[in-house]
């Protein structure tokens, strides 16, 4: 691949694309980028994202932390690739797929999974647009299920944005109960069932009308199925979408 040599590409963002030169063989054999990138995540998905270090990443390789650095140049390049090679290939295109909404909906689910796979990546702070390989190919995907809806090519981009959006904001939000559950041993249904009884013992259909309406219909008390809320959330973007479409149609 190349890349006009007067463009200053932002950290990482070389490495991913395999233009940076391999650095000579050093003394610790089997060293690579790939591999180095592999146990960083490792180390993110069992410890978090604050385990992660270039000492603690070597200790995983039981190579010296000097010699990492002749492959990334800093921590936060290696975050670069790490988020890239967590996301993957996005999903391949399916026979199923009858139309742009089956397609953007298997696309969500699977961004939903590799984001359930590796939460971490949602605490990596978003520098700028996409621009490593496999999230330029999330994006290609996305792009390609829209391709016959007769939206602008802004449109497609801001409905892509509005999705991954969706999908980050939801993952977040289930990452963080998931790790209050851990932490407290307590499920999220039986914390739902808490809460209900407080509201209860808290509020009265005269300041609270309509609170006290979804409280007493049991709305919070539902089964903890986090899965069932994101279907809800998918649904209705998709239907504004949809009404989208058949506007400019």
């Amino acid at each position: 691949m190349e890349v006009d040599s007067s463009t200053a590409l932002p950290p990482g963002i070389e490495a991913a694309w395999g233009l940076r030169e391999r650095p000579p063989k050093g003394p610790k054999r089997g060293l690579s980028l790939p591999r180095i990138v592999d146990a960083a995540i490792r180390v993110a998905d069992n410890d978090g994202l604050a385990a992660v270090s270039m000492s603690r990443v070597a200790t995983e390789l039981g190579a010296a932390p000097m010699s990492l650095y002749r492959y990334v140049v800093s921590k936060d390049e290696l975050l670069v690739l790490m988020v890239d090679a967590a996301y993957g290939r996005p999903p391949t295109p399916d026979r199923s797929d009858h139309d742009w909404r089956a397609g953007l909906t298997r696309w969500s689910w699977a961004e939903r999974e590799a984001l359930r796979q590796h939460p971490w990546v949602l605490r990596v702070p978003i520098s700028g647009p996409p621009a490593t390989p496999n999230n330029l190919l999330w994006l290609e995907e996305g792009l390609r299920c829209l391709r016959d809806t007769g939206l602008t090519a802004a449109e497609k981009l801001s409905v892509i944005l509005l999705l991954t959006g969706y999908v980050r904001n939801v993952s977040a939000t289930a990452a963080d109960i998931d790790a209050a559950a851990q932490a407290s041993g307590i499920m999220l249904a039986q914390v739902m069932t808490g809460y209900t009884q407080l509201l209860r013992s808290l509020i009265d259909n005269q300041r609270f009308p309509e609170l006290s309406t979804v409280v007493e219909a049991d709305a919070f008390g539902n089964d903890g199925d986090l899965d069932e809320e994101f279907v809800f959330g998918l649904e209705r973007v998709l239907d504004g979408i949809e009404a989208l479409i058949r506007a400019r149609g």
